[in-house]
């Protein structure tokens, strides 16, 4: 686990906006069984967000290169959703840190002003063969939408982000165990 200290240090470095009257935000912190560079290496591809995130259905790059801050991105959502687009903003993007923060500049979600920062840290803690944990990071905040309240405005924002890290969760942690299979059955061969 990371440890408290270096947790609490991260959370009011990156994690503790200045919340207006009328936003609301939260944060959450998932322990994934892979290593740092494979999470990241994950995270950090703001053209492909379909990797992790079920709910969208494409992702078209209308500004930048998709790799790099400044990049815009525009998101078509799967049916069901509260919109049908949204545009995105890479507004940082730091691999020596782990770092980065998206915003969302348009769409038909109802979340206004919404940002959100992720950061990715390596844990204390080891898995069986001895590589170390990810702890993952997630915070957001974002304008309470008219005729809505914070509950219910942090409930579906927290919804979708809980469901995007069990995603990601998985998906690395699925590929550490091909990796780490892989590996040692290349070394009886």
């Amino acid at each position: 686990m990371l440890g408290a200290k270096t947790e609490a240090s991260m959370m009011r470095k990156y994690h503790s906006p200045n919340l207006s009257g009328n936003q609301c935000g939260s944060s959450q912190v998932r322990t994934i069984e892979a290593g740092l560079p494979l999470v990241w290496s994950i995270i950090k591809q703001f053209d492909n967000p379909r990797a992790y995130k079920g709910f969208i259905k494409t992702c078209t790059i209308l500004a930048g290169n998709g790799t790099g801050v400044g990049s815009v991105r525009e998101l078509e959502l799967v049916s069901g959703l509260a919109g049908k687009t949204i545009t995105e903003k890479l507004d940082n993007l730091d691999d020596d840190s782990c770092l980065m923060v998206v915003t969302r500049i348009g769409g038909d979600d109802r979340l206004d002003n919404y940002k959100s920062t992720t950061t990715l840290h390596e844990s204390e803690e080891e898995d069986e063969g001895g590589m170390k944990k990810t702890i993952l990071i997630e915070s957001y905040v974002v304008d309470i939408p008219y005729g809505s309240c914070r509950g219910d405005t942090c409930y579906f924002a927290d919804t979708i982000i809980g469901f995007n890290l069990r995603s990601l969760a998985k998906l690395t942690q699925d590929i550490h165990r091909c990796i780490t299979t892989l590996a040692s059955h290349t070394l009886f061969i």
